[in-house]
């Protein structure tokens, strides 16, 4: 809705500027701690910028036509990212420092600042755009800016009294969001939006897939190097078959969604990816990579290629065309809210705070268990698709 008023392309822009300041802000943070805190609400402004038909070669790797537009293939470009950032995060944190994972950001964001000069603007909705939503932006803000501070507090075993109060303030926050929006003429986000079932079902099972993965990939790479030895650089690299996979399936997914619609793959493609996960239990002190690494790095990544394209492009279809905008943000939103959340909540479940880094066997057994539990979670956003989506349409 923000990007009807200045422009969805002008909205992109301030997103990019407000995105790079945050790295800029975490690359110069006095330790790690704090810079997991300081990047936020810029990224989700980003995909709003595409119009309903042209999203579909957003979407996946490939233009495609109009017929195809509300059923697009998969994010591979997005998917390949999530997979490559281990890769160039660790060979980042190996020949440099911490900080470049954060500044890296600012030389592709001038790249991608020049390009956006020389784009057409993106046409506006036609008549007079609604009022801002100035206080549910604000409240927007407030809500996951408590619960980030208190979760990545106790997720590094600290329960200290401000944590505590973020905490509350990110739970009255969200009270008072959802209060405001319910009764508010003009809402930021208009909560009738969820009223549709698939738009609701696919959102809640970003939120556990998006939640599980993000530890997945997190702890993968630490595994490796508490426990098994092996460089940044080699830990990040271990992960880079599915990157592959991504770019070569990601396309073909999303026409295989177009054909038999999207209820199989994002059913299958989560228990797949689980069982991926549970093959991954195999790496310890003695591990060798083709037989205890890439095997599970395959069949992981053969889950996510079926799964990702139907379930972004399912999305966006959902939801009215007035709100695709909306809906893309939404969806983005709840990805990155899952893993926010999944890696706080589930390695300290699995007893992976404080010092654990040092001691390789309690950090083996606490991976095991984290890993177990991504599986599960993962597992049930799969069972959710198949119970609760319809098998060909997107409506409803």
């Amino acid at each position: 809705m923000l990007g009807d008023r200045p422009g969805r392309l002008r909205v992109f822009v301030i997103g990019v500027v407000w995105f790079t300041l945050a790295s800029l802000a975490c690359g110069l943070a006095p330790d790690r701690r704090h810079a997991r805190r300081g990047r936020g609400p810029a990224g989700h402004r980003r995909r709003a910028a595409h119009p309903r038909q042209p999203r579909a070669a957003a979407v996946g790797l490939r233009p495609r036509g109009p017929a195809h537009a509300r059923s697009a293939p998969g994010p591979a470009l997005g998917g390949v990212a999530m997979a490559v950032g281990p890769f160039v995060g660790g060979w980042l944190v190996e020949v440099a420092s911490w900080r470049w994972v954060f500044l890296i950001n600012l030389p592709v964001a001038a790249v991608v600042l020049l390009i956006a000069r020389g784009l057409p603007p993106f046409a506006r909705p036609v008549g007079r755009p609604p009022r801002p939503d100035v206080l549910g932006a604000g409240l927007g803000v407030l809500a996951p800016a408590g619960a980030t501070y208190a979760l990545t507090e106790i997720g590094g075993g600290k329960l200290s009294p401000f944590a505590i109060g973020a905490a509350v303030v990110g739970v009255i926050g969200t009270a008072a969001f959802i209060r405001h929006e319910h009764r508010t003429a003009h809402p930021m986000l208009p909560l009738t939006i969820f009223a549709s079932r698939t738009f609701a079902t696919v959102n809640a099972v970003t939120f556990l897939v998006y939640g599980g993965m993000g530890v997945v990939f997190l702890l993968l790479v630490l595994q490796l190097q508490v426990v098994a030895g092996w460089s940044p650089l080699a830990s990040g690299i271990a992960s880079l078959p599915t990157t592959a996979l991504m770019m070569l399936g990601s396309s073909r997914s999303g026409v295989l969604a177009d054909r038999i619609g999207p209820r199989l793959q994002m059913g299958v493609g989560p228990l797949v990816m689980a069982a991926g996960i549970l093959l991954l239990l195999r790496v310890g002190s003695d591990t060798d990579y083709v037989l205890d690494v890439l095997p599970g790095i395959l069949v992981f990544g053969i889950g996510l290629t079926a799964m990702v394209a139907p379930l972004t492009s399912t999305a966006l279809a959902s939801a009215p065309d007035e709100h695709a905008g909306l809906a893309s943000g939404v969806n983005n939103a709840v990805a990155r809210t899952g893993g926010l959340i999944g890696i706080a909540a589930v390695p300290a479940l699995a007893g992976l705070t404080g010092q654990v880094v040092e001691d390789p066997a309690a950090f083996d057994a606490g991976f095991r268990a984290a890993m177990i539990a991504c599986a599960l979670v993962i597992a049930a956003g799969g069972a959710l698709a198949a119970i609760a989506l319809r098998s060909r349409t997107v409506d409803g």
